[in-house]
């Protein structure tokens, strides 16, 4: 049995299709019992459980032969990252008990960092998941592409798109989520002992300008990014309801200045295959739904 949190997300439904096209057993652990229902139509098991429930997650995660685990996104944490340490507190309680023959959890390049930033939260979850008695391997990936989803409709209507990712040319590390979701789904399926960091990127590094160009073929029209002045930032993200921006503002940084990075460099990383106008189009088709 696979035991897939986050199964409702961008990553976690793409692992789950995987899992049950291989034939493999899947438990779908989701929050609310309707959300499950899609996959318990097509024959997986559900799980209600939330994610800083330990007594829900353990019975979730009882019997697994592997759990594939995952934090919510907190854009928006308090100090010292209280959200991430209630859910990583209560994943470590629950698979300390339920205790599955392997664990894979989705992390973040940067997640070894010392500098503060929002990546941070990943950082404390592979230290804390680390001291469990379990084979866990830590999935860094790179920037989702799939966060560019937030410019379709600028990219669509007004030709010009929004960048914290700068200057405009420099390329980032970037990666689908259909690659993240068919790595994770091997590495659930394998064997191994104690911990192991698995680094996972795109096929090519990808700049804002690449994307822009991406929406520009994929929508028949010129599209251009533009970069939204650091001095802007603060205000602007508390205009849209943030209370601490800080650390989201100090990850962008660490992506501009280069020092979030794969731990094992440029070299380190598996290459994806999916390209970035097929990610591109896969966005502008999910929002045309």
């Amino acid at each position: 049995m696979y035991a897939i949190t986050g199964i409702t997300g961008q990553v976690g439904t793409q692992l789950g299709n995987h899992l049950l096209e291989a034939g493999l057993p899947v438990r779908a652990v989701v929050r609310d019992a309707a959300k499950g229902a899609a996959w318990a139509a097509r024959g997986a098991e559900v799980a209600v459980a939330d994610v800083n429930d330990a007594a829900a997650l353990t019975r979730a995660f009882d019997g697994a032969e592997a759990v594939f685990v995952l934090l919510p996104p907190t854009f928006d944490p308090g100090a010292g990252f209280p959200e991430a340490r209630r859910a990583i507190a209560a994943l470590c309680e629950a698979l300390a008990a339920a205790k599955p023959s392997r664990v894979v959890a989705l992390s973040t390049i940067g997640a070894q960092a010392a500098q503060a930033n929002l990546l941070n939260q990943l950082g404390i979850m592979e230290r804390e998941l680390s001291a469990l008695d379990l084979p866990v391997t830590f999935l860094r990936a790179a920037w989702f592409i799939e966060n560019s989803l937030w410019d379709v409709v600028a990219a669509r209507e007004a030709h010009r798109v929004p960048s914290f990712l700068q200057p405009l040319e420099r390329k980032v590390p970037m990666v689908a989520c259909a690659d993240i979701a068919a790595v994770a789904a091997g590495l659930l399926q394998q064997r191994w002992s104690g911990r192991r960091v698995v680094e996972l990127e795109g096929p090519e590094r990808v700049s804002p300008a690449d994307i822009a160009a991406s929406f520009g073929r994929l929508l028949g029209h010129d599209v251009a990014a533009f970069a939204v002045p650091r001095e802007q930032w603060a205000g602007l993200f508390a205009s849209q309801g943030m209370s601490n921006p800080t650390p989201r503002m100090q990850m962008l940084d660490g992506f501009n200045e280069g020092w979030i990075e794969f731990e094992g460099g440029r070299q380190g990383p598996r290459k994806g295959t999916v390209s970035l106008d097929q990610a591109i189009a896969a966005l502008l088709q999910r929002s045309a739904a």
